[in-house]
């Protein structure tokens, strides 16, 4: 499925998905290698033109994953991030080179406050972008380049910078709003004025980069677009380090419900942006908000006694996009204790999950389970027994065996647990600030560390007193961050899970150094 509503021929906007890269760079975010491979195939199918898959300079892990991404990958140009240095672009190269389409991008800081930086002159920045891009260029045929904080760069200067990266070689020039900074009309007026001022603008593809600190990052992106840019950079969700990025599901579907006024294209299958978007949720452990556009809860949910009346006389009294146009099924019961497992990997299949024989056995088992304690299955309870499904506890050091709590009106509360270390199973009782916190103490009684719990969430899963509760916690050690998520119609359970699970991401890296992604001092492209 496309983005164009006519038959006439449209521009083509490209959509360039860096939720690898700078979605990952939300604090907390960090993914697995498997995590990252999965994503970027999901990101294929759908039809993503550019994935922006990582930093390989910034660590092995960071590397092999873009290696291995640019080996899978069928459809989309596969893409690194590099800094403006010969030691990052040889690295990015070496990543991504066995991609069918490779693609180096590499960025260096050109406003006042980022040149300040390296601390290089005007005349030596611009030295250096020549120099990098032509070497860029002498080992790929398609080189990105970016002058971070465009939005904050001196007109002029930007002007001149931008020319010499296209008489470099640069094919896609990235005009990034780093800060967040900028509004709609100017941003729309930047990339006017650069393709109209800047010589051999014309031979190359503007790209719009914009962060949402002020709430405007899918207006800005919107409006680049206007003013002449063809690609768009941007994540699931709107991940991103901060207030996030563009998000690419608002873009996508903004270009295609309005049409009419955003005569534009792209090539993908908004069909399966829900189960992207659920995936990404799930390993990134950033819920999405319930109201979030396009993706959120209650995106296509009515409450008012208005709405729901208008909504049954005709659905476009209040709805200007399907929910199906995105992936969401209407139904919601269908599933109960008697379902086989053909009909559960149906209704999976429905959902947008293709598992393998081994995986739908694990998961009928807990849909059994879960289908004796509550008196309703929704999808939503399906989708998080696929997302707890997917993280692999085969190697976890951690493992919940066994968890009873005693609370009421009289403190303190109490967790007795057994939990398996290394195959070892140890039992405590430990006490607590309620059923929660007296959990977590047990753990850290068996496993002591010194991780500090940054965030905890809960959400319902569906509605009812049965309901399974979402966890999502985060945890920080040493500077490295790591996230767990879990469900259960027990919420204490559910969040001694997301714990262990975070505590084990968190072993995991401390025992394998350069796997995951190190800690380095760089800056972003955008």
């Amino acid at each position: 499925m496309t983005d164009t509503a006519t038959t006439t021929e449209q521009d083509r906007v490209l959509i360039f998905d860096t939720t690898l890269r700078d979605g990952e760079q939300s604090p907390g975010a960090t993914m697995t290698h498997e995590e990252k491979l999965e994503i970027a195939e999901l990101l294929d199918e759908m039809g993503v033109d550019i994935i922006e898959a990582g930093f390989p300079i910034a660590s092995e892990g960071d590397f092999l994953a873009v290696s291995e991404i640019a080996k899978r990958t069928k459809n989309a140009v596969v893409c690194g991030l590099a800094r403006a240095n010969f030691k990052d672009i040889d690295r990015c190269w070496e990543a991504v080179r066995h991609a069918r389409q490779p693609r180096i991008h590499t960025f260096i800081g050109t406003s006042p406050q980022h040149r300040a930086i390296p601390n290089l002159t005007k005349e030596e920045m611009i030295e250096r972008i020549h120099d990098t891009v032509t070497h860029a260029r002498n080992l790929c045929d398609n080189v990105q380049w970016s002058p971070m904080d465009a939005t904050r760069t001196e007109w002029d200067y930007l002007k001149r910078v931008v020319e010499v990266a296209i008489k470099a070689g640069a094919t896609t020039i990235n005009i990034p709003d780093t800060v967040g900074y900028t509004v709609p009309f100017e941003s729309a007026r930047l990339i006017r004025r650069l393709i109209e001022e800047v010589p051999g603008a014309d031979e190359v593809i503007f790209s719009t980069h914009c962060h949402n600190d002020l709430g405007m990052a899918t207006a800005n992106a919107l409006a680049a677009v206007e003013g002449g840019a063809r690609q768009i950079e941007c994540t699931i969700n709107g991940l991103g380090e901060r207030a996030g990025n563009t998000a690419l599901e608002e873009v996508v579907m903004a270009m295609r419900v309005r049409n009419d006024i955003l005569p534009y294209r792209t090539r993908i299958d908004t069909t399966k942006i829900m189960n992207i978007s659920r995936r990404v949720s799930a390993v990134s452990g950033f819920p999405v908000q319930y109201n979030k556009a396009i993706v959120g809860k209650n995106a296509f949910a009515h409450e008012s006694g208005i709405h729901q009346d208008g909504m049954l006389k005709s659905a476009d009294t209040f709805e200007i996009m399907r929910p199906e146009d995105v992936g969401l099924k209407s139904t919601s019961l269908v599933m109960g204790k008697h379902s086989g497992r053909a009909a559960l990997r149906a209704k999976l299949k429905e959902l947008g999950f293709e598992v393998a024989d081994n995986q739908l056995n694990d998961i009928f088992v807990r849909f059994k389970a879960l289908a004796d304690r509550k008196k309703e299955v929704f999808d939503d309870d399906l989708i998080a027994l696929v997302q707890d499904q997917a993280a692999d506890h085969a190697t976890d050091h951690l493992q919940l065996k066994f968890l009873r709590v005693i609370c009421g009106t009289e403190a303190p509360q109490s967790a007795d647990m057994i939990l398996s270390v290394d195959g070892k199973d140890h039992q405590v009782t430990a006490t607590g600030d309620g059923p929660v916190d007296a959990a977590f103490n047990a753990v850290k009684k068996i496993y002591p560390h010194d991780a500090r719990l940054e965030l905890y969430q809960v959400h319902a899963v569906t509605e009812g007193t049965d309901a399974q509760a979402t966890v999502s916690v985060r945890m920080e050690e040493e500077g490295r961050i790591a996230t767990g998520q879990a469900s259960d119609t027990d919420t204490v359970v559910a969040s001694a899970k997301a714990y262990i699970m975070a505590l084990n991401r968190l072993i995991m890296r401390r025992q394998k150094l350069g796997s995951d992604r190190k800690e380095i001092s760089y800056k972003d492209a955008g």
